[in-house]
């Protein structure tokens, strides 16, 4: 039902299940205290009934996150502040088209007990790009998602049989510290670098079974310096840190791609690496391969960081601080552009 006046508008909307609208409203109505937080509008709650009250553009937007949020709930997702959050921005931004439970609802994998989802259009829109490409780059900010979803992707292309093997790989580039000066074995200093690709397929398989497959050569995971002279076919196969790559490094990798393989280049040209005077591969690749059919570009940014709300403002700082020209040692290399 809708009243309007000159200046106001009056909408009530009927949630046609009890359990609905308790996951709608959250725990001691959380949920419900998020949505007002973000509106001027009244929005009262009696029974089953959500009456919104205020001016005609604020009031439809509400309406909308209302209608998202009971999709969302229909679809079996649980709300969260966050969800709210991302729901809303997409609502407010003039460039998406895509409605926010279809982003929200996308299931990539389901592992373990928990499914994994993008939480960002962009996420989706990257995670839409590996489906249709062959070679797609995802570039963008720590925290993104875009080593976790491509990996996501691979875990589930060799369940669905699509690939043999899957294959991630790092350069191993020290950040700062002598990789030489660490104790052990070549293997033991250079696994430090191969860990959070360890930590992810963790997530996402039977920690069991994990040795099992890299032991039968399923899964690989090897410095990218071990990829040299290799043709892959039939594989997933993800590198990982890529700013971290020279441009000779990046050129040998792309070109071990083989028959029937898909290749996710991921990483960060705001965290480069390399000794000073060294160009970054993932800095020049675009302008490289821009016009290739089947090479996809995927830009994410802090709006799409998944971690603790801080790391989207740290990111955003230090765009601020490096956009002011105040920038010091290997950090001083900006993308070319």
């Amino acid at each position: 039902m809708v009243e309007s006046t000159q200046n106001s508008t009056q909408v009530k909307i009927v949630v046609p299940e009890e359990h609905m609208m308790v996951s709608l409203l959250g725990s001691s109505d959380e949920l419900l205290r998020t949505v007002e937080r973000a509106f001027e509008s009244d929005i009262h709650v009696r029974g089953n009934e959500i009456t919104i009250s205020g001016s005609p553009e604020e009031t439809s937007v509400v309406v909308r996150l209302i209608e998202e949020l009971l999709e969302l709930v229909k679809n079996g997702t649980h709300i969260t502040p966050d969800a709210i959050d991302r729901t809303l921005a997409m609502l407010r931004s003039p460039s998406v088209s895509e409605r926010p439970a279809d982003v929200l609802t996308m299931n990539i994998l389901s592992s373990r007990g928990r499914t994994i989802r993008p939480k960002t259009l962009n996420q989706k829109r990257y995670v839409d790009a590996i489906d249709r490409h062959t070679i797609v780059f995802g570039i963008g900010p720590a925290g993104t998602g875009k080593t976790y979803l491509a990996m996501a992707k691979a875990v589930k292309a060799l369940q669905n049989k699509q690939v043999n093997r899957i294959i991630l790989t790092r350069p191993a580039v020290e950040a700062g510290e002598r990789l030489g000066f660490l104790p052990g074995t070549l293997y033991e200093k250079i696994d430090p670098y191969l860990r959070p690709l360890y930590d992810a397929l963790h997530d996402m398989l039977d920690p069991d079974s994990i040795p099992k497959l890299m032991a039968a050569g399923t899964i690989e995971v090897a410095p990218l310096a071990y990829m040299r002279g290799r043709t892959l076919n039939d594989s997933f196969i993800i590198l990982d840190e890529a700013q971290n790559t020279s441009p000779e490094q990046m050129k040998m990798f792309l070109t071990r791609l083989g028959f029937g393989s898909k290749i996710v280049v991921t990483g960060d040209v705001t965290q480069v690496d390399l000794p000073s005077g060294t160009s970054s591969g993932l800095r020049t690749i675009e302008d490289i391969l821009t016009g290739i059919d089947d090479i996809w570009f995927s830009k994410l940014n802090s709006e799409d960081v998944v971690r603790h709300k801080l790391v989207s403002e740290i990111v955003d700082a230090y765009g601020r601080y490096d956009g002011g020209g105040q920038r010091s040692g290997r950090r001083s290399e900006r993308p070319q552009r």
